[in-house]
């Protein structure tokens, strides 16, 4: 089954805006996901930090691409569950 999250033409800042909105809540997840367990265990916590920090990283990344480009941007976001 998919869902089609997103797909369109935005504006640069509108595209960051939402490319951002979307990172900012799956890295809230993950770190909900460390919280409301008291039995995590050291090791999935320093796995779920990296996950957060690459995310920080791509994000970051993406955004300074975005914000180069001189025209609007075409996002298409598909999520597939098997």
């Amino acid at each position: 089954m998919e869902l089609q999250l997103i797909k369109g033409s935005f504006e640069l800042n509108e595209a960051v805006s939402l490319i951002t909105k979307l990172v900012e809540t799956k890295i809230k997840y993950l770190e909900n996901k460390i919280s409301i367990h008291d039995s995590v265990i050291e090791e999935d916590i320093k796995m779920v930090e990296k996950r957060i920090i690459e995310l920080q990283n791509q994000l970051k990344q993406l955004r300074e691409q975005i914000l180069q480009q001189n025209k609007s941007v075409e996002i298409n976001a598909t999520i597939a569950v098997t």
